[in-house]
């Protein structure tokens, strides 16, 4: 069936004009101008760190500016595109038909990524993200479902070049991971990245088990926005307990012989965070410190949304525990159980491919939110 372009192409553009009204390109010049006008000034490299916050987030108003107008542009080509097609004859009116579809196509799916950034509008969606991963009930099998899934996060960021920092590594006695923590150091990836906290379930044949069994096993994945100078976030010391140990690992040189590592516990909430993956005391203080704040300002905004909730009553259920299941046997299937979305093909999903569980997760969000609105 021949593609209906002129349907497809008002299509577009009205998808387009959904996420200009949220974008706002307008607003968006003005805070590029605003924070040109701040890298310019001449004493900008006085503040290190205030600097690197400017020009950081002058880049990503930059990028996100760059990335709307340009979809304007790609859809105006597009028609331009069709109509020189439909003029046309012969081989030469395939071609540019040709070249339309495969256009279609592509602004269809990056039109649809544009889309979910615009529902990433909460109070800290735009932040960095730190990602705890633990095993759960399950043993040695539980261990090895851990270090899958820091595989496939590690992955997914590989895959759209987000940089990220491994900064803690808990490894278990036979295999896999007690725990982990990792930085995934790119724009709204809380934001991104929040939908996939929660339990993760794996059914399969235990690698294991000497006598083949099927097991299942579990995994929590935690999510915080990464902190920022603005946030005023002040632990003070009595709060705080600081443990110093030595380095773990698998061996080698990746184990230290001091003890560099640092466990660092919150008092008043039990929270406890720990470092080694740097090289030495001070700087997995400095990064145990930073993501302890982190989870603090989550707990606080959590406390702050649980008021609000207690006071408009409870409209709407939370989340269930378990979030996804990962089935390896007795079939293939990986299936989101709040957004129904699934995959046949475990080994991509495990391979970083995680995408579209991303965005489902993202629309059933914002599906959320309105209904309890």
């Amino acid at each position: 069936m021949a593609t209906d372009f002129s349907s497809e192409i008002a299509q577009l553009r009205t998808v387009y004009e959904s996420i200009s009204a949220v974008v706002d390109p307008e607003a968006l010049r003005a805070r590029v101008a605003e924070l040109s006008d701040q890298a310019a000034a001449p004493d900008l490299w006085d503040d290190p760190e205030a600097a690197q916050a400017v020009t950081s987030r002058l880049s990503h108003a930059q990028t996100d500016l760059a990335r709307v107008e340009k979809m304007a542009e790609r859809i105006d080509d597009l028609e331009a595109l069709v109509q020189l097609g439909q003029e046309e004859q012969g081989d030469d009116a395939a071609a540019f038909l040709e070249e339309a579809e495969k256009e279609l196509r592509s602004l269809r799916k990056d039109l649809s990524e544009l889309e979910i950034r615009t529902l990433l509008s909460g109070e800290y969606d735009q932040r960095e993200a730190v990602v705890t991963i633990r095993a759960g009930a399950g043993g040695v099998d539980a261990a090895d479902f851990a270090e899958m899934l820091l595989r496939m996060y590690l992955r997914w960021a590989e895959r759209h070049g987000y940089p990220t920092q491994v900064l803690d590594t808990s490894y278990a006695e036979e295999a896999g991971l007690k725990s982990a923590t990792f930085e995934v150091k790119a724009p709204y990836a809380f934001g991104t990245l929040s939908v996939e906290g929660g339990t993760h379930r794996l059914v399969r044949i235990s690698p294991f088990d000497n006598q083949g069994r099927r097991q299942t096993s579990f995994a929590a994945v935690e999510v915080v926005p990464l902190i920022e100078q603005t946030d005023h976030i002040d632990i003070p010391e009595n709060e705080i307990k600081v443990d110093v140990f030595r380095s773990s690992g698998p061996g080698g040189q990746s184990v230290n012989t001091t003890d560099s590592a640092v466990r660092m516990t919150h008092i008043p909430t039990g929270i406890v965070v720990s470092m080694q993956n740097e090289k030495s005391q001070i700087q997995n203080r400095a990064a145990a410190l930073r993501v302890l704040q982190s989870r603090l300002l989550l707990l606080r905004r959590q406390e702050e949304q649980a008021a609000q909730k207690e006071m408009a009553g409870d409209v709407k259920a939370s989340w269930g525990d378990q979030m996804r299941s990962y089935v390896l046997q007795p079939y293939q299937m990986v299936k989101d159980l709040r957004t129904e979305h699934e995959s046949g093909n475990p080994s991509a999903v495990f391979d970083g491919e995680i995408d579209d569980f991303i965005d489902a997760g993202i629309r059933w969000r914002k599906q959320q939110e309105l209904e309890a609105a």
